[in-house]
């Protein structure tokens, strides 16, 4: 659905061609023989900007991944939202979640590190530091609150990033818009503002940490 242009109502024909006649096999047209586009060839299942904006943040998606050597950002979930988003400042390798003093409850931490730290046993890589997960909960937290005491300011913004030729970035502007017209400040990490708005934490040498959203501003 992600990728069919017939969900938006068009039709690219001869995708595929019969190769014999008397089996009626086919065979995936490579170029065997002309493919024709047809534009609202049938009522769409959905707008053709959300599919086009679908595509674009697909393609953000596999470079984001591509760049820092992600196998796939759906790594990240409800428990673990920071997973394939926290970058290093220092050598720009992702940040994976360790946890320290796994036997004792009462210690248990949970923590990330530079995944280029140790690159194999015994040798050491990034001289980056580590940081403790509930610094990042609170980054995002203190990050968000900022954007409601200012946000009179970022909505003249993203009201600017609706006339964008790009689809995704206007869809990303209406969706911020929406988030912020009536929103108040937040007490606790909300993972589903955080999922919407954050593209990736980087942060540096385990003390300061830079919050990007989707395309435009770091904190």
């Amino acid at each position: 659905m992600l990728t069919n242009e017939k969900y938006k109502g068009d039709a690219l024909l001869q995708k595929t061609y019969t190769i014999d006649f008397l089996s009626k096999k086919r065979a995936e047209n490579t170029g065997q023989v002309p493919q024709y586009y047809v534009e609202d060839s049938h009522p769409a299942i959905i707008d053709k900007e959300m599919w086009e904006a679908v595509q674009l943040e697909m393609e953000r998606r596999r470079n984001f991944a591509l760049e820092y050597g992600i196998q796939k950002l759906e790594y990240a979930t409800t428990d673990k939202p920071f997973a394939g988003r926290v970058i290093c400042g220092s050598c720009g390798k992702v940040f994976g979640r360790k946890v320290w003093n796994s036997t004792d409850e009462r210690l248990r931490r949970f923590i990330w590190r530079c995944n280029g730290k140790y690159p194999a046993k015994g040798e050491k890589g990034c001289d980056s530091r580590h940081i403790d997960d509930g610094v990042l909960y609170q980054a995002f937290v203190e990050v968000f609150n900022t954007l409601v005491e200012n946000k009179d300011y970022f909505i003249g913004k993203w009201q600017e990033r609706l006339e964008s030729d790009n689809v995704l970035v206007r869809y990303k502007a209406k969706q911020f818009i929406g988030i912020f017209e009536g929103a108040n400040k937040i007490r606790e990490f909300d993972v589903d503002l955080y999922f919407a708005l954050v593209e990736k934490v980087t942060v540096h040498d385990g003390k300061r940490i830079v919050v990007s959203l989707f395309g435009w501003y770091r904190y």
